[in-house]
């Protein structure tokens, strides 16, 4: 008999953004002349810039003549786009690449959700308090959270709380306590907005380095950053030992609907 994931029928009964837009929809039907202004999802509300359209019609036009069609691409993305990464987004930081440490994907997102396919049921994670649902969603069907507490939590994550007090800037677990396997960072953070700086950030790369764990830095709203602070956990010295990151074009360039981004490994 086929049988559900048992760990799938632990989570809460919504994901929490299609419960936001559910209640928005609500909202809008029940007080139409009002305007509501959203601090949900990080939607865009601009349409995509002009060059972006003029490249998309020539890719469909390509697809149209036997002489320019194409069909499956390569398994990590396009040599042409991963140059442009490693030349474009990193180099200008003092972060050289080669182009088989960069995989193209449909956005952070879902990188940041599948990338725990690849490690063992029982690797132990750490999330940010609050945190992006989806680290800790993937996890908990993957087992690796253990059980749905009442106050919320998962007994089995270690919960990193980023407050006033701290700046929204977790502080290292315990040297005295078991360091968690995979380590969630994302800076600038969602849901709080907070940067780090590279100060802190060598502090958490020192600690995976030491305690042998991988952080996974989600770098999704690095174009936010106006300071002189990272953009990329790289530019941060022996990350490269410790650290996958995350990068998306929804924030950069309003991909949201489009559904690009990549990851360094």
């Amino acid at each position: 008999m086929i049988r559900v994931n048992d760990n799938y029928l632990k989570l809460p009964g919504s994901y929490l953004f299609s419960e936001i837009a559910a209640r928005i929809r609500s909202y809008n039907e029940n007080e139409p002349e009002l305007e509501l202004i959203r601090l949900g999802i990080g939607d865009v509300t601009r349409p995509l810039a002009p060059s972006v359209v003029a490249v998309l019609h020539a890719a469909v036009d390509d697809q149209s003549r036997a002489e320019s069609f194409y069909g499956y691409g390569p398994e990590n993305g396009y040599e042409f786009l991963r140059s442009r990464i490693a030349e474009v987004h990193y180099a200008p930081r003092g972060v050289k690449l080669e182009l088989d440490e960069i995989f193209i994907g449909d956005g952070a997102k879902s990188d940041t959700g599948n990338i725990g396919d690849l490690f063992a049921a029982d690797t132990t994670v750490a999330v940010c308090d609050p945190v992006y649902p989806v680290y800790v969603d993937t996890n908990a069907m993957a087992g690796r959270a253990g059980d749905l507490q009442p106050d919320g939590r998962w007994s089995n994550l270690t919960y990193l709380s980023c407050t006033a007090e701290n700046g929204f800037v977790p502080e290292l677990p315990a040297e005295n306590k078991p360091a968690p396997e995979l380590i969630y960072l994302c800076f600038p953070n969602n849901p709080t907005g907070s940067v780090i700086t590279a100060e802190q950030l060598k502090t958490w790369v020192d600690y995976a380095r030491r305690h042998g764990s991988i952080i996974l830095y989600d770098a999704a709203y690095e174009a936010y950053i106006t300071e002189d602070l990272p953009h990329s956990i790289f530019e941060i010295e022996g990350a490269r030992e410790c650290a996958i990151e995350f990068c998306s074009f929804s924030k950069l360039a309003g991909f949201t609907g489009i559904r690009l981004g990549y990851t360094i490994v």
